[in-house]
């Protein structure tokens, strides 16, 4: 397999991990138009059991089928694509060495009641992901949540298991909770917060969204505005939210959210790249495009990660 100093460079900062573990984010860094870069472009689907089939592909009805996500991930030249078992499951035996793959071990769905605490159900293993030939595994954490540390247990085991595999980590860090409103879900001090302890659970590529400028925790606010931690740009919360992962030892890349227009897209793009960040993990702002506009937007994002736009 071909590296670069850069991808080298990275695996550096994760020496307690195995030679598969290790080959296995080495692939990943490796794989498609930004391969060696250390940026990296992820495909995430699994938005079918978050928010229902319709709500997710009825925008663009070729999305139902599961061989459409892998193969414009293929196209596009991604580093990877994550999915949810039975997604991988349509997939895995056609694209399985040609695009690295992610398997989305948990799973939330919107007919729980909002009375239910956040949290979200295990519906595969990592031995599923290692049946499938996957590179990593992926889990959700929901800091906040009255479910949260029962959530950070079932994620140390899952992520210890997967380890002994020799397979990588993705966790979706998104801060959710009884006290948590909207603001407080992206506060930049929450938001570094979620990041931070993804990391300490052992996470080898970490996923949040873009911070706003809210300060959401008081003591924290304190510290934030005493300290005079940057905060007045985009790019600034991105960099502040790298180093809370180990002073930026950690891989961090950045949600896509919502569907938005292109411009917000490659604008979150810009910052992520310019803070330090390691890339975008997205969904939506994709797969509800048609094939030709979501293909030309995934190149100028490649171009944006290059620094070519």
């Amino acid at each position: 397999m071909k590296t670069t100093r850069t991808v080298e460079k990275i695996l550096e900062s994760y020496g307690a991990d195995s030679p598969g573990v290790k080959a296995n984010l080495r692939r990943m860094l490796m794989a498609g138009r930004l391969g060696g870069t250390g940026k990296m472009i992820i495909l995430p689907v699994d938005q079918g059991f978050e928010h229902g089939p319709a709500r997710s592909f009825a925008p663009n009805p070729e999305a139902y089928d599961p061989l459409y996500h892998p193969q414009l991930a293929l196209e596009a030249g991604l580093n990877a694509y994550a999915a949810p078992l039975g997604m991988l499951e349509a997939a895995a035996d056609r694209y399985a060495g040609q695009l690295p793959l992610i398997l989305k071990l948990n799973s939330a769905n919107s007919l729980l009641p909002k009375s239910a605490p956040k949290d979200q159900a295990v519906t595969a293993s990592p031995q599923d992901a290692l049946r499938l030939g996957c590179s990593a595994v992926g889990l959700t954490i929901y800091p906040g949540s009255g479910s949260s540390l029962d959530m950070f247990e079932e994620a140390a085991q899952i992520i210890a298991e997967a380890k002994a595999y020799g397979l990588a980590a993705v966790v979706w860090s998104y801060p959710r909770g009884e006290d948590l409103g909207k603001d407080g879900e992206t506060a930049f001090d929450v938001t570094a917060y979620a990041a931070h302890m993804a990391a300490l659970l052992g996470a080898h590529v970490i996923k949040v969204k873009l911070p706003t400028d809210h300060l959401e925790q008081p003591d924290a606010k304190k510290v934030y505005q005493a300290q005079k931690v940057p905060a007045g740009s985009q790019a600034e919360r991105v960099g502040h939210v790298v180093q809370s992962c180990f002073a930026g030892r950690r891989l961090v890349i950045f949600s896509g959210g919502a569907a938005k227009g292109s411009d917000s897209v490659y604008a979150d793009a810009r910052a992520i790249r310019d803070g330090g960040g390691n890339g975008s993990i997205i969904g939506r702002n994709v797969f509800q495009r048609p094939r030709a506009e979501a293909l030309e937007m995934l190149n100028e994002l490649v171009a944006i990660y290059r620094g070519k736009a």
